[in-house]
């Protein structure tokens, strides 16, 4: 079987070199935790990593799609799904890799310094992150960007500290889900169903639910699940459903360099040309122009 590293199509990875990861990480703010490495890697088969003798820095795992495996200290082999995450503490052999027949989409950062082992999730086992009623999926998602994209000015000292200052609540979202998740409780116990609806929607927007799917995770019938949105919001669920998709489209498009496949997989599209072709249709416009128009307008 292939083994592969790195090097996938769509993925997304930021490294620093040795000299200026030593003096940024000397830093009194960065010092007790800043990033190594990061990255997003979409659908990656035969992505394997192997460790023997274990490495300086901690690992969050975090799975979106698909599934992956991991081993630690030659011990059995651990299943990670999708909505699950992993931090992997310093100085432990470990081998991971991408399941062969659906493998995963998976977000991860390298992070080290004097608390970064605070971080290591206990017990050491892969832990879920449902979406819910109150969860903040796309938030978490959204504090990642940040992240990247401040860890992207590699050489501007400000970026770099705020990428490491938001690295605490950016890990602590794993750790502490309930306390994150808290804000929402109180708007949720107002939401009306169709409210509701939309929440989960914006929480899955990478997942392409059916109108079956969103019908079962609200136990209705499919039929009884569409009139009830239908009469609260005048559209139909997957229209609207599309629409956000689309919506979040063009916020990759205004506020990222992402390349336009790369934002088509993010919003739930496998085949840029349908993504191409639903944009157009909602827009008015292709992606491509969309984005030379905000080009433009700067």
């Amino acid at each position: 079987m292939a083994r592969i590293k790195e090097g996938f199509k769509g993925e997304r990875m930021l490294s620093l070199p040795q000299d200026i990861l030593h003096k940024y990480s000397q830093h009194p703010l960065v010092k007790p935790l800043f990033i190594r490495k990061l990255g997003f890697f979409p659908k990656v088969k035969y992505h394997y990593v192997q460790k023997d003798q274990g490495v300086d820095y901690c690992l969050l795992l975090y799975c979106v799609a698909g599934k992956g495996w991991y081993e630690m200290d030659n011990h059995e082999r651990v299943t990670i799904e999708t909505n699950q995450f992993i931090i992997l503490p310093a100085h432990v052999p470990y081998r991971f890799g991408a399941d062969e027949e659906d493998p995963w989409s998976i977000y991860w950062i390298h992070f080290g310094g004097k608390l970064a082992d605070n971080f290591v999730t206990h017990p050491l086992k892969p832990h879920f992150i449902l979406p819910d009623k109150t969860s903040r999926l796309q938030d978490r998602l959204d504090l990642f960007e940040e992240i990247y994209a401040n860890f992207s000015m590699a050489y501007t000292q400000d970026y770099m500290i705020h990428a490491s200052m938001c690295l605490y609540p950016f890990l602590s979202s794993f750790l502490h889900v309930d306390p994150y998740r808290y804000p929402r409780l109180s708007l949720f116990k107002e939401q009306s169903f169709s409210a509701q609806v939309i929440h989960y929607m914006q929480e899955n927007i990478a997942a392409n639910l059916s109108l079956d799917d969103l019908a079962r995770h609200f136990k209705y019938s499919p039929s009884h699940f569409s009139s009830l949105f239908l009469k609260e919001t005048g559209f139909s669920p997957i229209n609207y459903y599309i629409q956000l998709r689309i919506r979040k489209a063009c916020q990759y498009i205004e506020l990222s360099n992402l390349k336009l496949f790369e934002i088509a997989e993010k919003v739930g599209f496998e085949e840029p040309a349908y993504f191409t072709r639903i944009f157009t249709k909602v827009i008015g416009i292709s992606p491509s122009e969309y984005r030379r128009r905000e080009k433009s307008t700067l």
